[in-house]
């Protein structure tokens, strides 16, 4: 017979809970792994979450069973006003036809094509940086993934709106993350200061995507992006298009999503090697021996086999998104415990990529850690920074691409180093950001040319 709940941990204080995730969540989620194992029970208020701490679970989760399980209300609610119902929070058959429709722009052959723009945008930006520059580093990858995915899935240039947008996403991401773990939401429409924020800072990226869609429709234009997908894209199942709210829903759910993420995964690289000379030299020279001063592409990616590691390792370290929450649609067991519907099942990247279990010294940074030969042996789920399942993040080789390019690009010109007196910590909010940023002096590496290097 199933036993009611595993253990976790007891608050006697009312919502104490609660107020440990709202300050401390990645060392909350990690405590409970490492004090409770692989299934804990805990409340947030009156409702019940279950943290899934080991890989097969997981797996069962959002792999085996993903009909028992549909995307937790509370993101739903905190994101309703930006990003409405695109593909990131909505569920079922919906859910199954907007990624139907979206498909077809993240087909490999189209995200090749993409490469240019990532590296020629990165080209664009390291013009204007100098040697002994000091740079917000956090910032700068920020500006440059929101050009790139601009002008890749929307074929639109925002670099001069885009500090204003940057900001507005902040106070939007802020706002969810703090809307997540309060038990009592004030509602949208009361005039308080928050929700003006809110308001505002929602209708600056309405404002930059609907003027995109708009433009489009006023062109009449197929010009084979995204963006014309969604206008265009009919469903072969029901003959269908999408409605005006809806392609404005995706828009904004993959111009968020598609910069967001990337930025925060370049930046903590670029600490990352700043901190692990190494490391750095190791990168450096495999981009001296395969580049040779020459601007990475498509054709080389497959030879940038240590920058691909390191990526890969800052994304264990520093998992762009760092938890996965699902509520229970039908009521299951498992590992002995009965889960109820109605339940949250909470499924931590952060907290599984740092399990010793699977990655011993989890704190030290080691890309060898993902070469093939032992990239290989780790059980499935053990690492998945892109979630997993029929909603694995659509745009994962996109996003993996893009960082492997903009990274050997940056790193082929540039050295940086970590401005002294800062304090490094993740800020856990719906992304893993540099709570203060990330201040670093650049310094300028010598042209390295190999005329006798083909590639």
């Amino acid at each position: 017979m199933a036993q009611t709940y595993p253990p976790g941990p007891k608050s006697t204080v009312p919502l104490g809970n609660i107020r440990l995730l709202q300050k401390e969540r990645l060392n909350f989620l990690t405590t409970n792994r490492e004090k409770y194992g692989d299934i804990v029970h805990f409340q947030l208020g009156k409702r019940h979450f279950y943290q899934l701490n080991d890989p097969d679970s997981i797996q069962y989760v959002l792999v085996k069973h993903p009909e028992m399980v549909n995307k937790s209300p509370a993101l739903k609610n905190t994101t309703r006003q930006t990003i409405g119902q695109g593909m990131l929070t909505s569920d079922g058959e919906f859910h199954k036809r907007q990624r139907r429709l979206v498909q077809p722009a993240f087909h490999s052959k189209r995200i090749a094509a993409y490469a240019d723009i990532m590296v020629n945008y990165t080209r664009d930006m390291l013009d204007e940086w100098h040697g002994d520059d000091e740079r917000e580093i956090s910032h700068e990858m920020m500006k440059l993934t929101m050009r790139i995915v601009s002008k890749t899935l929307f074929d639109a240039d925002v670099s001069e709106d885009a500090d204003s947008i940057g900001g507005a996403i902040t106070i939007g991401i802020q706002s969810a993350a703090e809307r997540i773990t309060q038990p009592i939401h004030l509602p949208d429409w009361m005039p308080t200061r928050k929700n003006r924020q809110r308001r505002h800072s929602a209708q600056i990226i309405e404002k930059a995507v609907m003027g995109m869609i708009d433009e489009r429709r006023a062109l009449g234009e197929d010009k084979g992006d995204l963006l014309s997908m969604l206008l265009l894209a009919v469903d072969e199942a029901d003959g269908g298009q999408m409605t005006n709210r809806q392609v404005r829903d995706e828009a904004m759910t993959l111009f968020i999503a598609g910069h967001e993420t990337t930025a925060n995964a370049l930046a903590w690289a670029l600490y990352l090697l700043s901190q692990n000379p190494d490391a750095d030299a190791k990168l450096y020279e495999e981009l001296h021996s395969v580049l040779g001063g020459r601007t990475p592409t498509m054709a080389v990616l497959p030879k940038l086999v240590y920058t691909d590691m390191v990526v890969k390792e800052t994304m264990r370290m520093y998992p762009p998104a760092f938890a996965i929450t699902r509520e229970v649609a039908a009521a299951f067991e498992l590992n002995g415990y009965a889960i109820p519907k109605g339940s949250i099942l909470l499924m931590s990247q952060y907290v599984m990529h740092h399990d010793p279990r699977y990655f011993p010294e989890p704190d030290r940074f080691q890309p060898e850690r993902f070469a093939p030969e032992y990239e290989d042996h780790l059980p499935k789920y053990a690492y998945f920074p892109f979630g997993g399942g029929p909603r694995i993040c659509i745009g994962n080789q996109f996003a993996q691409m893009e960082a492997v390019l903009v990274l050997a690009t940056i790193m082929e010109s540039f050295h940086m180093s970590l401005m002294p007196g800062q304090t490094i910590v993740p800020s856990p909010l719906i992304t893993l950001r540099p709570k203060y940023g990330l201040q670093m002096t650049l310094t300028a590496r010598e042209p390295a040319v190999s005329p006798e290097k083909v590639i």
